[in-house]
């Protein structure tokens, strides 16, 4: 703030926050931008279809957390429709200490494989994703995954 001699009034100068212009009067448009490629949506699509072979997939299923891709191809459940299953992922891991038992439609955590094993029924791994550690479903017996934490996104 200054002070006007004159009359004593006090006058705002502007700060340097204020004599800032917009970021789009700064942009020069005319120059083609170092990192786009116009043509990368095509190439990701064709490097999907190479993975898949030619199947259709009712999702892309991602991480809650970080949005690394888990799966390509999925198959939506029947009944319960935030959850998928699949047989080939990307970025997952299975933690083999973490064995789950289902006994109907609960999970019963067991503490040894063969503490669950004794138990009846069908043994489940624990399944994360390999970039941050956010569980994201289970593995089965037969290794077909099942995703109940994974965001889907149209394929």
């Amino acid at each position: 703030m200054e002070v006007d001699g004159s009359k004593g009034n006090m006058a705002e100068s502007p700060t340097n926050s204020q004599q800032t212009v917009s970021d789009d009067d700064e942009i020069d448009y005319s120059v083609k931008p170092e990192f786009y490629d116009p043509k990368l949506d095509d190439k990701d699509e064709l490097w999907v279809q190479k993975r898949r072979k030619g199947y259709t997939s009712d999702a892309v299923l991602s991480c809650p957390a970080c949005f690394t891709t888990l799966c390509l191809e999925c198959q939506r459940h029947e009944k319960y429709v935030t959850q998928y299953r699949a047989i080939f992922v990307i970025n997952c891991k299975i933690d083999s200490d973490q064995v789950l038992k289902q006994n109907g439609p609960k999970l019963i955590k067991g503490k040894s494989r063969r503490e669950a094993s004794s138990v009846g029924g069908e043994t489940l791994k624990k399944v994360s994703c390999s970039a941050c550690s956010t569980e994201v479903g289970v593995v089965d017996e037969d290794e077909v995954y099942h995703f109940f934490n994974a965001l889907p996104s149209e394929s």
